[in-house]
């Protein structure tokens, strides 16, 4: 009885959040929801069904939920609904609460930190009551740390009756996109993709040595695609990886630091990518198909430097290879080139087709291209019906013979169809993520519903028995995709105490002047810092919480430091640090869940995993540190193709060496001076302005004058640099340097009026009259009555091929260094034999 009413509760949640997002209420004028009264609703079910699916102790009964649990789950879903239930009455005397008001916030707030506790553990609730505890304790604190504290009504009120705090941002988000992406990985899971990516990464690697190391990094970089937690790809992908490893030579250990260090990097593998992701939307406040194109080149790098490292570790352990049906080359060639051709192909007769249509039919595209989608689904789905279905490899088998590739692909041609809804919404059409999600989810919940039906009809088989399976799929996937919610919708409501908190209490304001104690305005230290303390953070709490409450505090920070040291950071480059290294915290020891889970599969010490792993993933660690001082890698600054190749092939080399030089090993076995090189001719590949800056300056500061005329010449799209002079709100001097985008062409005045920039001139002299709250402007820290004092010219500096020849050079000179020796070795073992 319990089992079902927690699988239709679920259920029931996973419909909720398919009727708010899609276009239905609108279309029948029924079931129109605000944004707080979705997110208390969305709370409710969270709270709900954290305290019937989570025992209270480890000797809790796990046979029967004891009856206070039930009472604390009604009791905690009224208190998460209460914005939606009594929404009217609450909007009708903001600011004055009542006594029930003031007691459901109160027990809200108690339930909230209990189904912390039992869903993620205690470190997130003692990161919450800190906060709690020092929002009524103010005046007590340090000077640097102090405020003269809140009244219970007034903390109740700000965090459980607005959308300051718990009902915030984070919740939002988690509302309105990210349960419907967890849901969409879900069903695309249980539909088979997952099986389906997996054989089709052994089919392409599993021949070459370390192929089942390389499998891991494929397959996990293609659920990254459409997943974005690091745990459930190394548990989905892992069972049948790490064996496969450890079976052609590789440690338990290293086989499980592999499947960990490439199962996290999913979270920033664009489209779909870790929750925090989706949430930079809100604080950037760019769309997030802006901040795709941005993290799409680090996380394509990262995955070919792990990549390249695992190539080294099979070589380093003369790894074997699984063997393969024997082909003579001429037909491979050949196989390949039709498979490569034929998927550009493919790809181009889609997008232009759908292009095509959406000119000549204009308003009437869109059910003609649905009737055109669901006829390709069809035909593929018969075309799969003609092969048999993929079985599960048995990871314990001795022998494994493997698949050809399209022998894989033909048999699951219709689970592209939503991703490949998924990235049309989101990249060409640019909607919003909960929309595009919500179209991808609707597409992959057809999949599940017919295609056991339709296999059964081209095969002949029981259809009876095929629609049973298909609804099974359908309620399991649902309810499947809520339960993994549970612990994503319980952090971010849970962030929100911390966020209220530091809007309450002013602590954002301060932690400027604390950390700028700390590292002494020097932008590295500070940056290491934050590192440190995501690392630190991430050890407790999910990857959200960790991103919200680190870039809530320290981003400002570091947009505002590094302006006062005149190194205009861009917004996105801050905050994609802040996610990495939270991200980061999912392999580092002591405590990596990603790291554990691998363990877990790989019977081995989770420790030494968790080491292991976090040494693999050094080159994704370097990288932050790189777009922070060079962020053309985020493709800013980047206009044009040539450029955008030229970054890419600079920046894939330096990651490349840099995992040369972390694995000790190049060519062949690396001295120790020879790793050193390698270090440094990266930073040269990476930072080529550097050493250009010692010789020459970067910029021509130019008088305030000439900034609007260089607003007006700026490209569609380019950015501005320039320099303001004011008063903050503590009444000190400061000097900036501030970097803003710019949309398209168009008069100055107005082109920095849409990113919240109102200029006022007088004479010569420019000045900040306004800026709009939440703009791009107010969020790198301009404020009223700052002045424009000067705009930065790219100056005329020597070129930057000449450190990145000289570098180039080096390498080349190592790698021949390393050749002439593996070869004499070669020749001496020869010699001994």
């Amino acid at each position: 009885m319990v089992a079902r009413i927690l699988l239709w509760v679920a259920v029931a949640w996973s419909l909720f959040q398919l009727w708010y997002a899609s276009p239905l209420p609108f279309v029948f004028g029924f079931g129109i929801l605000n944004d707080t009264e979705a997110r208390a609703i969305h709370l409710g079910f969270a709270l709900f069904l954290t305290f019937l699916a989570y025992p209270a102790l480890r000797s809790s009964p796990r046979d029967r939920v004891p009856l206070l649990d039930w009472v604390l789950a009604v009791v905690g879903g009224f208190a998460g609904a209460y914005l939606f239930l009594f929404y009217v009455q609450l909007s009708g005397r903001p600011g004055q609460p009542t006594t029930l008001d003031l007691v459901t916030g109160t027990v809200g707030i108690l339930l909230l930190l209990e189904a912390t506790r039992r869903a993620l553990g205690f470190p997130m609730v003692v990161v919450a009551c800190i906060f709690i505890f020092y929002t009524f304790a103010g005046q007590y604190m340090p000077d640097v740390i102090q405020h003269r504290g809140a009244s219970l009504n007034k903390f109740l009120n700000h965090q459980w009756l607005t959308t300051e705090g718990v009902f915030g941002i984070a919740l939002g988000v988690s509302t309105s996109f990210v349960f419907l992406f967890v849901l969409f990985g879900t069903l695309l899971e249980k539909a088979g993709a997952g099986n389906w990516m997996m054989q089709i990464s052994i089919a392409l690697l599993g021949h070459l040595r370390g192929g089942p190391a390389k499998v891991a990094v494929v397959s996990s970089a293609l659920n990254g695609v459409v997943s974005g937690s690091s745990v459930s790809n190394v548990v989905s992908g892992g069972i049948f990886t790490i064996p496969l490893m450890k079976r052609t030579g590789l440690s338990g250990v290293k086989a499980g630091a592999i499947e960990a260090a490439a199962s996290i990097n999913g979270q920033i593998m664009p489209p779909v990518m870790g929750a925090a992701a989706f949430l930079m939307v809100e604080y950037v406040g760019i769309p997030y198909s802006e901040i795709v194109k941005h993290a799409l080149l680090p996380a394509v790098f990262s995955y070919i430097a792990l990549l390249y490292m695992v190539h080294l570790e099979a070589i380093k352990m003369d790894l074997k290879t699984i063997p393969q049906r024997r082909t003579p080359a001429r037909e491979r060639m050949l196989r390949m080139g039709l498979g490569l051709s034929g998927s550009i192909l493919a790809v181009c007769i889609v997008y232009y087709g759908i292009v095509a249509i959406q000119t000549v039919l204009g308003g009437t595209a869109p059910p003609v291209l649905a009737i055109a989608g669901v006829a390709l689904y069809v035909a593929s789905v018969w075309y799969s019906s003609r092969y048999p279905d993929l079985a599960l490899d048995d990871p314990n088998a001795p022998i494994l013979e493997l698949p050809r590739a399209w022998d894989v692909t033909r048999t699951g041609l219709d689970f592209l169809i939503p991703i490949a809804v998924l990235l049309w919404c989101l990249m060409v059409e640019q909607m919003s993520p909960g929309l595009s999600a919500f179209w991808a989810t609707v597409s992959i919940l057809g999949i599940v519903v017919t295609r056991k039906p339709l296999m059964a009809v081209f095969r002949h088989e029981d259809l009876a028995s095929s629609v049973r399976a298909s609804w099974d799929d359908l309620i399991d996937g649902l309810a499947l995709g809520a339960r993994n919610m549970i612990g994503i919708g319980i952090a971010t409501a849970t962030a929100g105490i911390v966020v209220g908190t530091i809007t309450l209490t002013g602590l954002g304001l301060m932690m400027t002047e604390l950390v700028e104690f700390i590292s002494g305005g020097n932008v590295i230290l500070m940056l290491i810092l934050i590192a440190a303390i995501s690392l630190v953070l991430g050890m407790g709490i999910p990857t959200t919480a960790n991103y919200i409450l680190v870039a809530t505090l320290m981003a400002p920070v570091v947009v505002d430091l590094g302006a006062q040291a005149g190194l205009p950071i861009p917004l996105i480059a801050v905050h994609l640090f802040v996610f990495y290294f939270g991200i980061m915290a999912d392999i580092t020891p002591p405590v990596g869940l990603a790291a554990f889970a691998a363990a877990a599969i790989s019977k081995e010490d989770p420790i030494a995993t968790g080491f292991q792993g976090a040494l693999y993933s050094l080159r994704t660690a370097i990288l932050p540190f790189v777009f922070i001082f060079n962020p053309t890698i985020l493709l800013i600054g980047v206009d044009t193709w040539p450029q955008t190749i030229w970054v890419a092939t600079v920046s894939l080399i330096a990651i490349l060496l840099f995992s040369a030089a972390t694995m000790n090993w190049f060519v062949t076995k690396s001295r120790l001076w020879e790793s050193a090189a390698l270090l440094l001719i990266c930073f040269t590949l990476f930072r080529p302005d550097w050493w250009l800056n010692q010789v020459s300056p970067p910029y021509e500061e130019l008088p305030a004058s000439e900034f609007l005329s260089a607003v007006g010449q700026a490209p569609a799209d380019g950015r501005i640099n320039f320099v303001v002079e004011g008063v903050d709100l503590m009444g000190e001097d400061v000097r900036k340097t501030v970097n803003v985008p710019l949309g398209d062409p168009g008069e100055p005045l107005e082109r920095l009026r849409d990113i919240g920039l109102t200029i006022t001139q007088a004479g010569d002299a420019l000045m900040i009259s306004n800026v709009d709250f939440g703009s791009y402007a107010k969020r790198i820290g301009l404020d009223v009555g700052y002045d424009v004092v000067a705009v930065l010219k790219k100056a005329d500096q020597p070129s930057s091929l000449i450190p990145i020849g000289l570098a180039l050079a080096a390498a080349a000179g190592v790698a021949a260094l390393q050749f002439a020796r593996a070869r004499k070795q070669a020749e001496e073992g020869e010699a001994a034999r």
